[in-house]
């Protein structure tokens, strides 16, 4: 390694690290100080970089906080089908989703806030909209196809077609996202849980006989 290197140690950072360590940084910083009192300078100084790296990376803030939500998402989706992957019994399966999912919408709050934030935003932001509505997009795409490849596993078929099945389950993770951060008291685990249950189990339905949850 030359003399240059070893006074640039970050100019040997892979692209994929230097957004893992800008990504982690924000997510810090954002569940800190909210999207609005966040500073691109604080995040970058935060990673070891200068604000820079940021709009090299995402563009600016708008593009890093969706990006953050985005990971997230994806995050949890591969850990979803992780979760199911040696699994052909259907109510195994809704219930290590429904467990899953559970213990996102209550056990990270933070996240829940950034979200309900930057949602907030999209309303009357046009340019943050631009970010969120393919982000959601992209989120609804790929539930569409984790139901596909259930119902093809399971020989279950869906009650309503792919991409409405795609939009109730996305409304409502959100909405339980929504409900848990106003009133985690009435909205706890076990009410999470119980909605959970019952909308896979209408939308996935087991012969009549057993499934109770839709008689």
């Amino acid at each position: 390694m030359n003399g240059d290197q070893q006074r640039n140690p970050n100019r040997r950072l892979l692209r994929a690290e230097v957004r893992r360590r800008l990504l982690a940084e924000a997510r810090r910083v954002f569940a800190e100080h909210g999207y609005a009192d966040a500073r691109i300078e604080d995040i970058a100084v935060g990673a070891g970089f200068t604000k820079g790296a940021i709009y090299s990376n995402f563009g600016g803030k708008q593009e890093l906080f969706g990006a953050i939500l985005s990971d997230s998402a994806e995050t949890e989706m591969a850990a979803v089908r992780n979760e199911i992957r040696d699994i052909d019994d259907l109510p195994t399966m809704i219930g290590r989703v429904v467990s899953l999912v559970t213990r996102r919408v209550v056990e990270d709050g933070g996240r829940g806030h950034l979200g309900l934030e930057f949602a907030a935003r999209a309303a009357r932001d046009e340019d943050t909209r631009r970010i969120l509505a393919p982000m959601r997009r992209d989120q609804r795409e790929g539930a569409a196809r984790s139901i596909a490849e259930v119902a093809e596993r399971t020989g279950v078929r869906p009650v309503v077609d792919l991409d409405q099945a795609a939009l109730i389950l996305h409304c409502l993770t959100n909405g339980l996202v929504n409900e848990h951060v106003a009133d985690p008291e009435a909205v706890d685990a076990e009410a999470v849980e119980r909605a959970l249950t019952t909308v896979l189990t209408c939308l996935l339905p087991l012969p009549p006989s057993n499934d109770p949850a839709c008689s």
